[in-house]
């Protein structure tokens, strides 16, 4: 097995005099390394080139909650925003293609924020969270928060069925807030609030699960057949009521094979530190195998005041390949 460690970059990242993140909820890049970071700050899709040299912003009064992001082979660009219930399909220079979902029209789960759970699954979407491609450009949507389904699409984008439903068991989900698809089309869903990731067949039948994660956020597979998990732990994303433990999980990434079987970890219990996380939400690797991973960490739930508001929201890790 290939062996995989990773260094984190410092000050990678090089915004516009003026400019902040605020959080980085997706990050993914295109055909030719180029990073997007799909945040909540002002300008919600700042793009910059692998050496963290800005080149272009877009989505301004497009998005009211940016959440998920996936770019696929064609480096178009799928954007999950999970206020306004819908999935937005870009070119790489910011034109809206496609939009999936109808704005600001939640589907019918029985979901109250912040009063009732999810009480049923529904049609797509209630607080869509993410989205992936199939090898023949098949989309499927983890819809979670306000739904416990996953959805398909077709390659031209029409909508073809749905699976799961509330609960613990094979096949129900707790917050579906992320989904990725290997070279043999299985799909596997971060069912974070069950804190573990589940695998399907891709007509939804169950084949598995992992539980040896914690609440996991986010998923990529690179080309090597390595998944790597953003892994939000125990601490962050807590109502303000909820008393955070010092032996509580800490955030982490992990690195699994596509048996589920642990190649690496890393992040320490200082979420400050650079390197170690508190809140990561998205994770990509790119053609090099380098490493991107974006947090929340100012406004997700019970977050403000545990950290500072200049902690870092985007990293990148340089994978270090050994002879």
């Amino acid at each position: 097995m290939a062996r995989i460690e990773f260094e984190v970059i410092q000050g990678w990242e090089k915004l516009p005099e003026g400019w902040r993140f605020v959080e980085v909820a997706g990050v993914a890049t295109d055909s030719d390394d180029r990073v997007y970071a799909f945040n909540r700050g002002e300008h919600p899709m700042i793009v910059f080139d692998a050496d963290g040299s800005f080149i272009e912003a877009w989505g301004e009064g497009i998005f009211t909650n940016p959440h998920g992001l996936h770019i696929g082979p064609d480096d178009r660009v799928y954007a999950a925003d999970n206020f306004d219930h819908t999935v937005r399909v870009f070119s790489r220079s910011g034109e809206l293609l496609e939009t999936l979902g109808e704005k600001d029209k939640p589907a019918d789960t029985g979901f109250v924020a912040g009063m009732t759970p999810v009480q049923y699954g529904g049609d797509p979407f209630n607080m869509v969270t993410n989205v992936a491609l199939s090898r023949a450009g098949e989309l499927y949507v983890s819809d979670g928060y306000g739904n416990a389904r996953v959805h398909k699409f077709s390659s031209d984008l029409e909508y073809e069925f749905s699976w799961g439903e509330p609960g613990t068991g094979p096949g129900e989900f707790r917050l579906p807030h992320a989904i990725a698809i290997d070279e043999g089309d299985r799909i596997y869903v971060a069912d974070r609030e069950n804190s573990r990731v589940q695998v399907f067949a891709p007509d939804g039948t169950y084949i598995t699960e992992w539980n040896h994660v914690t609440r996991p956020d986010d998923l990529f597979i690179d080309s090597e057949g390595f998944i790597y998990v953003a892994e939000l732990g125990e601490r962050a994303g807590r109502r303000p009521d909820v008393e955070i433990l010092p032996h509580m999980p800490h955030a982490r990434v992990s690195v699994l094979d596509l048996d589920g079987e642990v190649v690496t970890r890393f992040g320490g219990d200082d979420p400050v530190r650079p390197g170690n996380f508190f809140a990561p939400h998205g994770i990509w690797a790119d053609s090099r195998g380098d490493l991107y991973v974006a947090e929340v960490v100012y406004s997700a739930g019970g977050n403000r005041g545990l950290v500072p508001l200049d902690c870092h929201a985007l990293q990148k890790f340089a994978r270090i390949r050994s002879e």
